[in-house]
């Protein structure tokens, strides 16, 4: 992917223009959401919609397809009412990524559903404590395709516009957002691509008896160490949307990466 002239240019991306957007800006931060949307269609229309009054510089979809919706120096109505490093509004200096994304999920028996009805398999589902929550609830995931996507467009936007900084819609506007939620590695992303190790680190436990460490995300790959053991604390290293690359604390010389399923957030 490479920028020319604001635009965004690459396999799989196209152009779509919203009519939400006003005037230019010189961005500075970079702002990741979830849709909460039946899918990535659905949610490009409302964006486009006068009647939203919402927009947002690209939406990112399951399958990695990324539609920009405006030049990256427009200004588009992704962040609201937000604040952050003694500014305000941050729509002004800020690009806005839609992730397709159901946001948090509510279990209704075997089965877990999002605001608009639809129901996700338990493989597609994370649970998990939003940073600024204490209970633990649940998320659709964000797969794979989608978070190494969304890795490498931060970079090239980070890149071309010198960002300051990578969050969330939830840093910036914390009493009323909550995404990208806690499924989506945003400190890890950050992390990598800013270069801020420290802030990436997550801390989770194993949660059941015995729990197999492996050299890849999947049972196919060979096991690097003996099993873990219930109640050993790892730190999150990598997450994709069934496996996690994990550090075992206290054991320098064991990472690898162990089913999301098995892990949770302490």
């Amino acid at each position: 992917m490479q920028i020319r002239n604001h635009l965004l240019e690459g396999d799989n991306v196209e152009q779509k223009e919203t009519p939400n957007h006003s005037g230019p800006i010189d961005p500075r931060y970079l702002v990741f959401h979830f849709t909460a949307g039946k899918n990535a269609s659905s949610s490009i229309n409302w964006l486009c919609n006068p009647d939203a009054k919402a927009s947002a510089h690209i939406v990112l979809a399951q399958d990695g397809s990324i539609t920009q919706l405006a030049p990256f120096n427009i200004k588009t109505w992704h962040a609201g009412r937000s604040n952050w490093d003694g500014l305000s509004g941050l729509n002004s200096c800020s690009i806005g990524i839609e992730m397709d994304n159901a946001g948090r999920l509510t279990k209704v028996g075997s089965t877990y559903r999002a605001w608009f009805q639809k129901e996700y398999p338990e493989n597609e589902v994370v649970h998990a404590r939003h940073k600024f929550e204490n209970e633990l609830t649940y998320w659709h995931t964000y797969n794979e395709k989608q978070i190494d996507r969304a890795t490498q467009l931060a970079e090239v936007l980070a890149k071309e516009y010198n960002l300051k900084d990578i969050l969330g819609h939830d840093d910036i506007a914390p009493s009323r957002k909550k995404d990208p939620g806690p499924a989506f590695p945003l400190a890890n992303i950050s992390a990598r691509i800013l270069g801020r190790r420290e802030d990436a680190d997550d801390t989770y436990e194993v949660k059941v008896n015995m729990l197999n460490i492996r050299s890849g995300p999947g049972i196919q790959y060979e096991k690097v160490a003996d099993p873990l053991t219930l109640g050993t604390q790892v730190t999150l290293l990598e997450i994709r949307d069934r496996w996690s690359k994990v550090d075992v604390e206290g054991c320098n010389d064991i990472e690898g990466w162990v089913y999301n399923k098995y892990i949770k957030f302490v």
